[in-house]
């Protein structure tokens, strides 16, 4: 009952951002009776029959008057596309010989990884820009993704996902002649498949949201992520927050569809080595 009702309050702000988004008059801050707290609604005309249905004019408007949304949504995704596969492909290499394999320095080395943890992203920020300026990536979409392709979180979720694997895997493979790189590709890689969709959904998430760097590197317009750019749609629409809320579902919808098609995997990864 408890986390019913957290639930429900956490979820509180986006069922308000969508009411709002799905209304067409009122005061959106006036919340003085029930009715106020219900979305507008159209009369939608099925032959001789009128059924009352949502109104979507804010999303239309949306899409019809800033006809860069569309741009922007295809700029997210390639965006988090390239980021998520190079954190899945390197997080993936990097982990696996801090957790199967004994060389000198492993332990100083992933101390050293998780104390840069503890270093804010702001103060990084200087360093990346005047590497990206000199590397000639200004104003392009490897500016974004390079400078977090690969994060130590990432490192350490595989790291411990690889740690609850059975040696005798591995062992059997050395036996029948695979090297490390096959044992792993062809045996650890499948079995950490639940923590690599955990780190592809917070890896997404993170490219779909992100809004400074972007802004920092990004010069021209057409090349906006989404979040940037519904910071212009703000600026537009500063006086029609419907239209503006509109915009912020449109860009919620596949955060909220990628964690419905692999919840089952995120939850599996999270709890990963929690019980041996």
């Amino acid at each position: 009952m408890g986390l019913s009702a957290m639930a429900l309050f956490l979820t509180g702000p986006f069922v308000w951002l969508l009411i709002t988004s799905l209304k067409t008059g009122g005061n959106i801050f006036q919340l003085a009776s029930f009715s106020d707290f219900l979305p507008s609604l159209c009369m939608q005309h099925f032959g001789p029959v009128s059924v009352p249905f949502p109104c979507f004019d804010n999303f239309i408007s949306t899409l019809r008057d800033v006809p860069l949304i569309p741009r922007f949504f295809g700029n997210t995704v390639w965006i988090c596309l390239w980021g998520v596969l190079g954190e899945l492909l390197i997080a993936s290499l990097a982990a696996y010989p801090l957790a199967r394999l004994e060389f000198p320095g492993k332990t100083i080395i992933f101390t050293a990884l998780l104390a840069t943890m503890m270093i804010p992203a702001q103060a990084n920020m200087i360093v990346n820009f005047v590497t990206i300026r000199k590397l000639g990536l200004f104003d392009s979409y490897a500016a974004i993704v390079l400078p977090s392709m690969v994060t130590v979180f990432g490192i350490f979720l595989l790291r411990q996902a690889y740690l609850v694997i059975p040696g005798e895997l591995e062992d059997a493979a050395r036996i029948d002649g695979c090297s490390e790189l096959a044992i792993w590709y062809r045996i650890m890689l499948p079995l950490v498949r639940p923590a690599l969709a955990t780190l592809a959904i917070f890896t997404f998430v993170s490219y779909w949201n992100t809004f400074m760097w972007p802004l920092v590197v990004l010069k021209h317009e057409a090349k906006y992520p989404l979040a940037v750019g519904l910071s212009h749609l703000a600026n537009m629409f500063s006086s029609n927050f419907r239209v503006v809320a509109a915009g912020s579902v449109l860009s919620m919808i596949p955060v909220i569809v990628l964690f419905l098609c692999m919840q089952k995997q995120f939850i599996k990864g999270i709890t990963a080595g929690a019980v041996k």
